[in-house]
């Protein structure tokens, strides 16, 4: 058996727990206001948990801040441009998930009446929700009895079990394990299980004397918590190469394009460049000018490192078309991917 464990999750002592420790997080209610009545608004619980997703919390809080003085209801991010809505996520990173985040506004107002729907099984029919971040806001907001499993549980639970296999080969026995154990109160349960994780069996270092689930904690036992999660052999990530091109007419103007609606950094804005292949081919040029090898950038995506080397010159406007010349000044409004904002740091602008 891949968890052979006497004792399901205590939930009433990670509850007792959470309702002394729980963080105070934007988008999130209390559970002092949770049992006074206060409902948590899906809206803003969606919105957290597409923006935690491959994200910390230190990280998204601003972004949700801004997101939610600018867009504060379902209805002003379905009316929201696209354009606006991956400006403002731009830096946050896997811009599929801005896409997939206007895309469900907009499911939501025109299907659903502006109200999201109330079960897991529902919400995953959205644009961009999945297995995971449905259960989330279906226990959270309308407290469904769904297990909960993000990457903070998979780490309190593969310690609690010790389990001797990477988590990836034992997610539907976890997911077992955890449903057993889901109260009634099921969306403070899973906001306290994701807490525990984060602040008590965190991946670097285990507070097992002050964690509600030591007792019973088989990686506690061993006296080694930090040992779990077991992790899986990862393949080795290859390397693309190639160069990008930063072109300002004579009053400094930079020329940018869009990127093509599909495939990696869809939709976002970008300075021209080449195909990024597995060895570097010498630059091909978009005019001739006096190109300057300004350096190279290094950006590491899920799937792939790349490494760019940056040129730049000045050229004459008239030369191109399909895209637009931005003034240096106005390159922070612009909607550039992090990997586009290192290459025109390299190139000299901010």
């Amino acid at each position: 058996m891949l968890l052979a464990h006497p004792h399901p999750i205590d939930a009433p002592a990670v509850l007792a727990w959470y309702d002394r420790h729980a963080r105070d997080l934007p988008w999130r209610v209390s559970p002092a206001d949770r049992r006074a009545g206060v409902r948590p608004d899906p809206y803003r619980v969606w919105l957290s948990e597409v923006m935690l997703q491959q994200t910390t919390v230190a990280a998204v809080k601003a972004y949700f801040l801004r997101f939610t003085s600018l867009w504060p209801t379902v209805d002003d991010l379905a009316a929201a441009p696209l354009d606006a809505v991956l400006r403002e996520w731009a830096g946050l990173g896997y811009y599929a998930r801005a896409r997939n985040l206007h895309a469900c506004a907009v499911a939501v107002v025109r299907d659903h009446g502006s109200t999201f729907p109330d079960t897991s099984a529902a919400l995953q029919m959205l644009p961009g929700i999945g297995a995971y971040t449905s259960a989330a806001i279906a226990a959270i907001c309308f407290d469904e009895r769904i297990a909960v499993l993000d990457g903070n549980l998979d780490r309190v639970l593969a310690r609690y079990y010790a389990l001797e296999v990477p988590v990836r080969d034992a997610k539907d026995a976890l997911r077992g394990a955890l449903q057993i154990a889901v109260p009634e109160r099921a969306g403070d349960f899973a906001q306290a299980m994701m807490d525990l994780g984060a602040t008590i069996c965190a991946p670097r270092a285990a507070a097992c004397l002050v964690c509600p689930l030591q007792s019973d904690c088989f990686a506690t036992k061993q006296g080694d918590p930090t040992r779990y999660p077991v992790k899986p052999t990862k393949p080795e990530r290859p390397v693309r190469k190639g160069h990008a091109f930063v072109m300002q007419d004579a009053s400094g103007d930079v020329f940018l394009r869009s990127r093509p609606a599909k495939g990696l950094l869809a939709g976002m804005s970008e300075v021209p460049t080449s195909d990024w292949a597995a060895t570097l081919a010498d630059p091909e040029f978009p005019l001739a000018a006096e190109w300057r090898h300004r350096g190279q950038v290094v950006h590491v995506f899920t799937h792939f490192r790349l490494e760019l080397e940056v040129w730049t010159a000045a050229v004459l406007p008239d030369d191109f078309d399909g895209g637009w010349w931005c003034e240096p000044s106005a390159l922070a409004g612009e909607a550039l991917p992090t990997l586009f904002r290192k290459v025109l740091a390299t190139a000299g602008l901010s």
